[in-house]
């Protein structure tokens, strides 16, 4: 697997997977039914923000993952990320290959910390990855999303130190 710097071009080999995720609602603060325009909008993000995608040898698309300021300003020492990894992979290493990578580059860019706003407390493979991976748990919203099976669930402010 490579983990490199996504295009404009590899937006087709990403829509699909995370159009799946977004539209079953369990993990993602999006609306169900975003158009790929939007999410296009949303997931390819300008500098300095920048988004990777995570392709294996053929040039499959496996996952991606976004790295912006989580404020602006004064704020923008803080990180902030966004993973998505395709359901037909899962299991395989890749969002803990993502979010390796994603601390580094925000090292390397300069940022002082990284935080998740938004982390459904019922993805529990998300926030046993995040804790592996030296995250914290610094904050809750209780009931703060809607999940389409297990009702109200928290949401979780996860933050690291970098």
């Amino acid at each position: 697997m490579e983990i490199r710097n996504a295009t404009a071009d590899d937006w087709p080999g990403i829509w699909p997977f995370l159009r799946e995720i977004v539209s079953v609602g369990e993990t993602y603060t999006w609306p169900r039914d975003v158009d790929e325009a939007r999410a296009r909008e949303m997931w390819l993000v300008a500098p300095p923000g920048r988004t990777v995608v995570a392709v294996d040898p053929d040039g499959t698309a496996l996952g991606s993952a976004k790295l912006t300021p989580n404020q602006l300003g004064p704020g923008d020492h803080v990180a902030n990320a966004s993973f998505m990894v395709a359901p037909s992979a899962a299991g395989r290493g890749i969002g803990r290959a993502l979010g390796t990578h994603l601390l580094d580059l925000a090292r390397a860019d300069g940022y002082r910390a990284m935080q998740f706003n938004a982390v459904v407390a019922s993805n529990t493979r998300a926030v046993g990855l995040w804790r592996s991976l030296g995250f914290e748990i610094v904050g809750r919203t209780p009931e703060g999303f809607h999940h389409p099976s297990e009702g109200y669930v928290d949401l979780l402010v996860m933050y690291q130190r970098l």
